[in-house]
């Protein structure tokens, strides 16, 4: 099929696949920022803390049905991504054969490290279901009860090296974002010189919000479980 073998259709399904990797990103994290702000309105823990309600929600029909295509879109993305690499690194003959001096290759760090931040992502990923996917909505699949969500932050959270891996995950979903977000855009044909100046800093914005509200959630977390509720 054309969308599969031609270099423009590749691009368009990693374009489409990064839109759903975009969303889900930020809907998962507007959910988990709910436990930052029952820290502040001394809701943590509690039965009615918006966090918890925010996870009640997460489980209605139509988002259970939604959240894992969108994770389906994530993982499609980071996956056909590597794929997409290791074809262009064979048909070149290895990493620096054939490379040529462009813009596109020197735009910036994460543009020439995209195959790297994909693999570290889709490795976090893994770690990352464990951690929570495994003991909240694949229960609830399976018609169990979910395991408490505060009582997973903490349990997560609480130790300093965790803390530390994931917030490593964060910088790396950080940098594949601020080059993914108007390569996206650029794609779909919006590729004019004023546009995508505009592009690129909205991209660094929503990256940086994104690491923002999932950094904020996992210190949080860790400061939880070993100073405020210790």
């Amino acid at each position: 099929m054309f969308i599969f073998n031609s270099s423009i259709g590749k691009k368009f399904i990693q374009s489409i696949s990064g839109a759903f990797l975009i969303i889900f990103l930020l809907l998962h994290g507007t959910i988990n920022f709910f436990s930052v702000i029952d820290t502040f309105t001394g809701s943590f823990g509690a039965p009615d803390g918006l966090f918890q309600k925010g996870c009640d929600f997460m489980a209605l029909p139509i988002v259970t049905i939604m959240v894992p295509v969108l994770a389906l879109g994530f993982i499609v993305h980071i996956g056909y991504g590597c794929w997409l690499t290791w074809q262009n690194m064979k048909a070149r003959g290895g990493v620096k054969r054939y490379e040529v001096s462009s813009k596109a290759a020197t735009d910036s760090w994460s543009a020439r490290n995209m195959f790297v931040l994909g693999i570290i992502i889709l490795g976090a990923l893994f770690f990352h279901l464990t951690d929570f996917w495994a003991h909240m909505q694949l229960q609830e699949f399976m018609g169990k009860e979910a395991e408490n969500p505060y009582t997973l932050l903490l349990a997560t959270f609480g130790e300093w090296w965790i803390l530390a891996l994931y917030l490593l995950w964060f910088v790396a979903i950080w940098f594949h974002l601020c080059h993914g977000f108007w390569s996206m855009f650029q794609t779909i044909g919006w590729s004019g010189q004023t546009w995508m100046k505009r592009l690129k800093v909205i991209g660094i914005i929503v990256a940086t919000l994104i690491f923002l509200i999932f950094a904020a959630v996992a210190v949080n977390a860790f400061i939880q479980a070993n100073f405020l509720m210790a």
